[in-house]
């Protein structure tokens, strides 16, 4: 979910957006919605697996920590795409008068 987020808003967040602060925060703003909808989707079924363990685990889940963090960062490069293909079209780049 939070891969496809990431494709469907950075890079027009990017792109439409003049403020690179604002297009961030906006990219950020929609990572974390769907960040939390994601945890909350995975919730019971690492909750059962756990219970059924007795509580005892000895895995952290590292790897899916590690994977949300590199799709997250890729988001940002896709807002500095989008923000760097806006630029190169002249698109928001005042005219000398």
């Amino acid at each position: 979910m939070i891969a496809v987020v990431t494709l469907l808003v950075a890079f027009p967040v990017g792109y439409f957006l003049k403020s690179h602060l604002a297009a961030n925060v906006a990219y950020s703003i929609a990572y974390l919605w769907a960040f939390s909808y994601q945890n909350l989707y995975l919730m019971p079924d690492f909750l059962k697996d756990w219970r059924d363990d007795a509580g005892v685990s000895d895995e952290f889940p590292w790897d899916y920590g590690l994977v949300t963090l590199a799709i997250f960062l890729v988001g940002f490069g896709l807002v500095a795409a989008g923000r760097w293909v806006r630029l190169r079209r002249g698109v928001g780049v005042p005219s000398p008068a």
